[in-house]
């Protein structure tokens, strides 16, 4: 009671909605990885391969799992489908914040997944009372977590056929993403 016994742990689940790169896209993605290791050092906190995505809109996190938005999700999917799309990922940089990502993203504006990004946020905001979304959207994948600003650099292209959504669960501190639904984009 004084000191001895420790609090149960608090779990917080995460939900998002992400896109995941196909074996193929994953390799290039840990090939720049590597590449960006090897230039910068060994100083950052490089993301395992199997957890590469970019995060359509993140969901946040709950105390508890959440049936009623995974359903309005699921809900909202059976409207939203559309069409795959190609994204090219041609430049690292870096974005500000505490722990400083290093992320692979376009150099151009991918008009298909500003589309996307803008019809889940409309849908989702329509569906989900209380829901709190990002206002923008800069698409990318996070490769690595740095002690520094990295510069904006290019690097060889990454072609990515986009064919799908998926909503992602993640218990925060733990190292699994749990896919708990997914949908395809028309081809």
């Amino acid at each position: 009671m004084f000191g001895g016994e420790h609090a149960p742990a608090t779990v917080v689940h995460r939900l998002f909605l992400a896109l995941l790169p196909d074996e193929p896209v994953r390799t290039q993605f840990a090939q720049r990885a590597a590449t960006l290791r090897a230039e910068q050092g060994p100083s950052s906190g490089w993301i395992d391969p199997l957890r590469y995505h970019a995060t359509v809109h993140f969901l946040g996190d709950h105390p508890s799992p959440r049936p009623d938005l995974v359903a309005a999700t699921e809900h909202i999917a059976g409207l939203l489908q559309g069409p795959a799309f190609d994204w090219t990922l041609d430049r690292v940089r870096s974005f500000h914040g505490r722990r400083l990502p290093r992320v692979l993203c376009g150099s151009a504006s991918s008009e298909p997944l500003q589309a996307l990004w803008a019809r889940w946020r409309e849908a989702l905001l329509r569906t989900v009372p209380g829901l709190r979304l990002e206002n923008r959207f800069v698409p990318h994948v996070t490769l690595a977590y740095g002690r520094e600003l990295l510069p904006e650099a290019e690097v060889e292209p990454v072609h990515w056929r986009v064919s799908g959504v998926a909503l992602i669960q993640s218990v925060v501190g733990q190292h699994d993403y749990r896919t708990l639904a997914s949908w395809p984009l028309r081809d």
